[in-house]
């Protein structure tokens, strides 16, 4: 089976609901240091590679050295990533498979979480010094607005693509996804974290089947922290 941004953004969703219906706002609490936890990690694997080939660790460089590009069956439905300048040195995303899986589920209140600290906590990971804040996200208004708070361009250098070399395909994306929550859930919540752990493993076996539940398993001791 092919993994993609839907199933990505499953995982996280999956995980609001059962933390908040077990754990009210303490649950809340829990997905979002488990999101930004998640996205910490992606980016220093990016500033890892970046550094490792002698690269300053610029907004040009973190656009350069993200992790993942769109799917074709997020091409073929229509709902893949469409990011636009706004010529301000801002970013406007105006289509997004992840808001659309969010919306979907009827969680928008899960998207809006998960968005609005995603973003800026993977370009903490990277540099904490480029200052990457969202303004405002599809969840509750027309685009979202990436922008950086030093007043620089958030596009800068995006018209090159990314580097091959760094991109990630959505098994391993899902994989990581899964298992920083997984971590953080059974850290804070222990016994009943754990109970949450294999509630969404059940789900993702029953919306994608038992082999996609399994693959995610199978990376249980890879360590994310770091770039291969």
């Amino acid at each position: 089976m092919e993994f993609n941004e839907r199933i990505h953004a499953y995982i996280a969703a999956k995980y609001y609901v059962h933390l908040t219906e077990r754990f009210g706002e303490r649950g809340k609490k829990a997905f979002l240091h488990a999101t930004q936890y998640y996205a910490l990690q992606r980016g220093r694997r990016m500033a890892q590679r970046a550094i490792r080939d002698g690269q300053e660790l610029t907004q040009a460089t973190y656009n350069y050295y993200g992790e993942w590009v769109n799917t074709e069956s997020a091409k073929e439905e229509g709902i893949s990533n469409i990011m636009t300048p706004d010529g301000n040195g801002a970013l406007k995303i105006t289509r997004c498979p992840w808001y659309t899986q969010f919306h979907d589920m009827g969680l928008t209140e899960a998207g809006a979480a998960y968005c609005k600290y995603l973003d800026s906590s993977i370009s903490r990971g990277f540099n904490p010094d480029l200052g990457y804040e969202v303004d405002q996200t599809l969840h509750t208004a027309d685009c979202c607005i990436h922008r950086l708070s030093t007043g620089k361009d958030i596009a800068e250098g995006s018209g090159r693509g990314k580097n091959p070399a760094g991109i990630k395909n959505f098994e391993y994306h899902c994989a990581h996804s899964y298992w920083a929550y997984n971590e953080v859930t059974a850290a804070i919540f222990q016994a009943e974290g754990e109970a949450v752990n294999a509630e969404v493993l059940a789900d993702v076996a029953a919306e994608y089947g038992q082999e996609a539940a399994d693959t995610l398993m199978k990376y249980r001791n890879t360590n994310f922290n770091v770039c291969e």
